[in-house]
């Protein structure tokens, strides 16, 4: 059951007992999105276990051009799920222009599910002007 996050783990033992059957990757990809969403709506310095857990506010990043910025939020994002999501490898961030949004920014993040899978999966984060971070498949 290491596709699931501890605590996920716990609920759904307490929900389904018996259950103690391999999980398929679907459900490890849901629990893949719910912890990145988590993840990367919490602000560097928020978390009491850990200061560096989460990512900067990108609502007042300097940067000269779009470009410049995504670049570094494409490094930032990067580094923080490979340091706290050990079920993705191969991380690749990249940032996907939108000329029709320009109130939010959207970034691709290509990994495979770590261990022996090596399952490639994608995701589309949007972060919006508020700083809030949304991930989908």
């Amino acid at each position: 059951m290491p596709e699931e996050r501890l605590l996920e783990r716990i609920r759904n033992l307490e929900r389904d007992p018996d259950r103690r059957v391999v999980q398929n990757v679907s459900r490890e990809v849901e629990s893949v999105i719910g912890y990145l969403q988590r993840l990367l709506n919490t602000r560097q310095g928020s978390s009491p276990i850990e200061d560096e857990f989460g990512i900067p506010d990108f609502t007042n990043v300097p940067g000269e051009t779009i470009s410049d910025t995504a670049r570094d939020m494409e490094r930032t994002i990067r580094q923080v799920i490979q340091k706290f999501e050990p079920r993705l490898a191969n991380v690749r961030v990249t940032f996907v222009p939108q000329k029709d949004e320009l109130m939010s920014l959207r970034f691709k993040i290509e990994a495979s599910l770590g261990r022996e899978k090596g399952v490639p999966v994608a995701f589309e984060t949007v972060v919006s002007s508020e700083g809030r971070v949304k991930v989908s498949e």
